[in-house]
């Protein structure tokens, strides 16, 4: 599933193969797609704009567009829920996401940018769960996890009652943590997850900030959320890899959730 870390990819193929060629078309077979009041014709007064800049904020893409007379446009904001990709002239950000089929089939494609070369970007989602925005509202986000200082993971995470897993995956709180990343996370630093966010010390929250950054970067290095030390055993009879013990499976803040109770605690 799309997590920071496979949106990050998307961002470098849009950077790599995706700016500075002249929109032509705009595809919107999935009006249902289109967000906060988005509609067909509004994005049509994009064709002629080109794409000038890829950034990302948590696990939004944003696409900065450029018109014709070189001045800035709207902002085109990406999200891609639990099983969408972003696909530039066939070639996927991302080869493969679990917990979702990966057939390049037309029927998944929510939104799409064809380009006068003949070219084009496309946003596939099987679930339909990702979106498409113009000029989302990225001042609603916390600080990415990619980047997060000790201090701000320190306040989104001070006075609150939340359960300690639920608060990281709070995006208002912290940018870019999903399912995933967040198990990981937890279990690498030995922190339940239904622990009240804010009864955590001054070294666990030091602990966590390490291993978040940590786990963010290697991830990132090995090519997917998915690819974690705890991933293999989040099913029915996983046992944690540190000491061999059961993991547990709870639901923790709406998401199924898989811990080690005799080391996280």
């Amino acid at each position: 599933m799309p997590e920071m870390i496979e949106v990050e990819a998307y961002r470098d193929l849009a950077e790599r193969a995706a700016l500075g060629r002249q929109i032509s078309a705009i595809e919107t077979p999935d009006e249902w797609y289109l967000k906060r009041g988005l509609v067909p014709a509004t994005l049509q007064e994009l064709i002629g704009y080109q794409l000038s800049a890829a950034r990302r904020r948590g696990k939004l893409l944003l696409l900065e567009t450029q018109g014709p007379d070189g001045a800035g446009g709207p902002v085109l904001g990406l999200r891609f829920g639990m099983s969408g990709r972003l696909v530039v002239d066939g070639a996927a950000g991302v080869a493969e996401l679990r917990h979702s089929t990966n057939a390049p089939l037309a029927r998944y494609d929510r939104f799409g940018l064809v380009y006068s070369d003949g070219g084009h970007l496309r946003v596939r989602d099987p679930r339909r769960l990702g979106g498409v925005e113009l000029d989302p509202a990225e001042a609603g986000l916390g600080p990415d996890a990619a980047s997060v200082t000790l201090g701000r993971l320190s306040a989104a995470l001070d006075g609150s009652r939340a359960p300690l897993k639920a608060r990281l995956m709070d995006q208002s709180r912290l940018a870019g943590v999903g399912n995933l990343i967040a198990d990981e996370v937890l279990w690498r630093s030995s922190l339940s997850p239904q622990r009240p966010a804010g009864s955590l010390s001054a070294p666990e929250v030091r602990r966590l900030h390490r291993h978040l950054r940590a786990t963010v970067a290697e991830l990132g290095t090995r090519g997917g959320s998915h690819t974690g030390d705890l991933m293999d055993e989040r099913r029915g009879g996983g046992t944690c890899p540190k000491d061999g013990r059961p993991l547990q499976r709870d639901t923790v803040g709406g998401r199924t959730t898989w811990w080690c109770p005799w080391h996280q605690e």
